[in-house]
């Protein structure tokens, strides 16, 4: 949003119509570098993945995306909404099953979130702190089920659903806008699930040598996984948070890319992403040579 003053002003109407507008655009221009530096052409993609829960489409953000970049008209289109910041770690699982049942097509995940048009302000502690800390972004992954690519293969994937914290963080509509609410008891359930999921995928998983990557949803949340899995640092996570705030579900996928430019010695890497519903997942990625 460009000013981003102008969002006190916005009806909700107005604020859905700058999604609309802005939205595709940001993660078309997402799509279209990444396939420039993979050397990859639209034409080439067979499916497109799109998770978002910042703002409603229909058709939704894949099909605008699709048209902007120039895919195929015969490609497969799918939007994932209503995940809130967990999305994207349920967008690749999905990408994984389509993949295995076309393993010779390339697919292509986005996460984009544009939390500037979901604006609401009131003085309610949660929707304060979420006004502070969330940010627009998004992020574009390319997937083939064969090709190696950077070598890193999604391995094994876990959810925890929990609709008895429903409440404690998701949407709700206020006037026609979305406003956040957020518990302050957030940090630490969503360290409760990560630690869960983590204990699950030490069954599944023999190495020693793995690192932890979490969704950064705020410094508090890194303070309780910190203590709680005191055997990583979270230092991805914490660098995104710093330099680009919460930008929901993008951001799990930010610190994965910090995790994998740092050419880690690690052979695995576990991500892990949580938000509303309230939902956690998490993600086992290996690497393949």
């Amino acid at each position: 949003m460009d000013p981003i003053e102008s969002v006190f002003e916005m009806s909700a109407e107005a604020l859905n119509k700058a999604f609309e507008k802005l939205a595709p655009a940001l993660a078309a221009k997402s799509l279209q570098a990444a396939l420039d530096q993979s050397g990859l052409k639209a034409t080439e993609l067979d499916a497109l993945f799109v998770c978002t829960c910042t703002g409603y489409l229909c058709p939704g953000l894949s099909s605008h995306i699709a048209e902007k970049v120039g895919m195929r008209s015969d490609s497969f289109l799918i939007d994932i909404v209503g995940h809130g910041c967990g999305a994207a770690l349920p967008m690749l699982h999905s990408v994984k099953g389509f993949l295995k049942e076309n393993p010779d097509c390339y697919a292509a995940a986005i996460a984009v979130e544009l939390s500037s048009t979901a604006f609401y302000v009131d003085d309610d502690p949660g929707c304060l702190v979420s006004l502070c800390i969330f940010a627009d972004g998004v992020n574009t992954t390319l997937w083939h089920h064969t090709k190696e690519g950077l070598g890193w293969h999604c391995k094994d994937f876990l959810s925890l659903h929990l609709p008895k914290n429903r409440e404690k963080l998701r949407f709700e509509n206020a006037f026609g806008k979305l406003r956040n609410k957020l518990h302050r008891t957030v940090p630490v359930l969503a360290t409760e699930a990560v630690s869960e999921l983590y204990n699950r995928f030490e069954k599944h998983s023999q190495t020693d040598s793995k690192r932890l990557i979490a969704h950064p949803g705020g410094k508090e949340v890194l303070i309780e996984l910190r203590k709680a899995l005191p055997c990583d640092k979270f230092e991805e996570s914490e660098a995104v948070l710093k330099a680009f705030g919460n930008m929901s579900s993008p951001s799990v996928m930010f610190a994965f890319q910090k995790g994998i430019e740092s050419q880690p010695i690690e052979k695995e890497l576990w991500l892990f992403s949580f938000g509303a519903g309230f939902s956690c997942h998490g993600c086992r990625i290996v690497m393949m040579h």
